[in-house]
């Protein structure tokens, strides 16, 4: 295959993109040296990107953001294939293997006209298939605030879940009333750190909770707010700078001020 010539077809887009591989791998210093260690970090920092493409809602951004991550799983495949632990050809047949047999109601005879059900199949199956925990797939080195929206999504799965939105709302409220006994806003006695630590978490595991409950991804939400926070905190210190001043130099009234316009903007 010529490499230098665009593909019109998925499978010959990614034959090229195989092709280009073994060639990167036989013949550029950098690539030759990566190991699946080496790329580990590069491939975390990859999908951060494609999250913050999505978010944007940049499309061409997107598009490349997933080249990079395809990339990425051709030149694992690549390497495992250089110890016959396994090649891209592997990789594709298992992970068509495990969506068949995870989707018996497109491949099979069981029943499944909700999403609801399509993901109670899905954990029990799972569970078959060798998992000795509904948890188990829960990688532990996600980022907490995903990591306690996906264990609720798969204890959801086998029917360990709250029946109305009203009862989720209690927990909250009751986990709040906790949290400040623990953490008094009124008085001045010294806390308990580890005891409010605990409660803290309690606290945000059932607003993470209540807003799994209502469809609401609790990352994505902290995250437009983290963007917002920001913009409206850069436009406050554009307007400090056109007056010549210091942020530290301001009252927090003067930069109430900006504040307020930022969030009319």
């Amino acid at each position: 295959m010529n490499v230098f010539e665009k593909q019109n077809s998925p499978a010959q887009a990614f034959e090229r993109l195989l092709a280009i591989m073994d060639d990167l791998r036989a013949q550029c210093p950098w690539d030759k040296k990566q190991t699946l260690e080496t790329l580990r970090h590069l491939t975390i920092e990859e999908t951060y990107e494609l999250s913050d493409a999505i978010l944007e809602g940049d499309m061409q951004e997107i598009k490349k953001e997933l080249g990079d991550l395809m990339l990425h799983l051709v030149f694992y495949s690549k390497i495992g294939s250089e110890t016959n632990a396994f090649n891209i050809t592997d990789v594709c047949n298992g992970i068509c293997e495990k969506l068949i047999n995870r989707h018996p109601h497109i491949y099979s005879d069981v029943v499944a006209e909700t999403e609801e059900q399509v993901k109670q199949n899905w954990e029990q199956i799972k569970l078959k298939e060798g998992n000795k925990s509904v948890l188990g797939g829960v990688p532990s080195s996600l980022p907490a605030m995903i990591k306690a929206f996906r264990i609720q999504e798969k204890v959801r799965g086998v029917g360990f879940d709250f029946e109305e939105k009203h009862q989720v709302w209690e927990k909250v409220e009751e986990e709040l009333q906790e949290f400040k006994a623990e953490f008094n806003v009124v008085d001045h006695i010294e806390i308990d750190k580890e005891k409010a630590e605990a409660e803290f978490g309690d606290l945000l595991f059932s607003l993470i909770n209540y807003a799994r409950f209502i469809n609401i991804n609790p990352e994505d939400a902290l995250e437009k707010t983290n963007r917002k926070f920001i913009k409206r905190f850069q436009y406050l210190e554009s307007k400090a700078s056109e007056l010549n001043k210091s942020l530290q130099d301001m009252t927090l009234a003067e930069m109430d001020v900006f504040w307020n316009e930022a969030k009319r903007i």
